[in-house]
């Protein structure tokens, strides 16, 4: 075959592949986006919403003025409010972004779904803990409003493409994952969990076993969090899952997928794979590469919400209830580190065991003196995140 007809083929097959993600909807007018806090993660949403032909943000509500006041400059926002429920008020918005610190992700969400918009997208971890977790999903519920939560990596090729392969037995019988991560279980490890629970089609889950050391008092945009931890979970498919925090130098958002007949590593955006027929590793090429950390994955994030919101995209890879599942997972890494015994799902502890822990003396600190990871992104003289928005 000449080049060209390569050249052709090879971009005939990324458009398929850019328009399974985006869709073809036919708009007649803008969806009005507001976004609450303006932070780093805020910038991805407004990327995303940005190239997003059928979106538009209209407002952005951050406690900081000068906060509010770059973002919207840096994405034409018109209108910038203090407070985000006066925003939510004022503004008529059909999406709202939550990009706050975790521990008002859920007060936030069930304020934006109260105002009935068509969507709220909620960044991860869905909540700090299950309790919370079930109330924004009975607040999108009974305001018929569509809830998602941002653990977008779930629209990369690579991430689709392990899906595929793991669906489609090119490893054989999955019989184990295992993810190795740093800066904490409920920060990059919510994307580990939610990447095996993808990969593997979102099965239901029979048990979770897990250890948790936490000696300093040990905080992470503002809620408690472990030092270190390690959990083992039972899918109901009889395949085990594997997360570690902080054991190793090993940090990949992703994981190694053991298979009867070879295997496969993600680690974020690269997947590379071998089997008993490949004659040693392969390696996989991604179709959304861009000069952006996080390749096209909060671009097709909107997309597909829109295309979710007009009935195009039922199965929305990103919907609450995944979310949840990952939440539930962690949450039980945590009570049976708090109870010493494996635990069986549904999970029945509603409140943050780790809390508990702490708070009852099961686990108590041992090196005092309260440090939040994340301090250097507090404005103003704070050494953590204490309220507002």
């Amino acid at each position: 075959m000449c080049l060209w007809k390569i050249y052709f083929t090879l971009l005939t097959v990324k458009i398929f592949l850019i328009q399974s993600n985006q869709g073809n909807l036919k708009m007649s007018a803008k969806y009005r986006v507001g976004v609450i806090a303006s932070g780093r993660i805020a910038r991805e949403h407004g990327r995303g919403w940005d190239e997003c032909e059928h979106t538009e943000i209209v407002a952005i509500a951050d406690s900081h003025p000068e906060a509010a006041s770059s973002y919207a400059s840096d994405f034409n926002v018109q209108m910038q409010y203090a407070n985000y429920r006066e925003m939510l008020d004022k503004e008529k918005l059909d999406i709202v972004s939550v990009c706050s610190w975790d521990p008002q992700h859920a007060e936030m969400s069930i304020a934006a779904c109260a105002r009935r918009p068509k969507a709220v997208l909620c960044e991860k971890p869905m909540a700090i803990s299950l309790g919370e977790a079930d109330a924004m999903v009975i607040a999108a519920q009974r305001n018929n409003v569509k809830l998602a939560i941002g653990h977008q990596r779930r629209f990369y090729s690579s991430w689709r493409e392990a899906r595929r392969m793991i669906t489609e037995g090119v490893i054989g019988q999955p019989r184990r994952l295992w993810s190795a991560i740093r800066a904490g279980m409920m920060n990059t490890g919510t994307h580990c969990i939610d990447f095996q629970l993808y990969a593997l089609g979102d099965p239901h889950v029979d048990w979770v076993m897990g250890s948790v050391e936490r000696q300093t008092d040990h905080y992470v945009f503002g809620h408690r969090v472990e030092d270190r931890c390690a959990g083992i979970i039972g899918y109901a498919n009889g395949v085990e899952g594997v997360i570690e925090n902080e054991l190793n130098e090993t940090y990949e958002v992703g994981a190694h997928v053991y298979g009867d007949e070879g295997m496969i590593v993600v680690n974020d955006n690269t997947l590379r794979y071998m089997n008993t027929s490949s004659n040693g590793w392969k390696d996989f090429e991604p179709t959304d590469k861009s000069e952006h950390g996080y390749g096209n994955a909060f671009v097709d994030q909107a997309y597909g919400i829109c295309r979710w919101i007009e009935g195009d995209f039922e199965d929305y890879y990103g919907k609450a209830e995944h979310g949840r599942a990952a939440t539930e997972i962690m949450m039980a890494v945590y009570e049976s580190a708090r109870l010493h015994e494996r635990v069986k799902l549904p999970l029945q502890t509603r409140a943050n065991p780790l809390d508990v822990a702490v708070e009852s003396g099961v686990m108590p600190v041992i090196r005092p003196g309260a440090w939040d990871e994340r301090s250097f992104l507090v404005r103003g003289e704070g050494m953590s995140w204490t309220g507002g928005n």
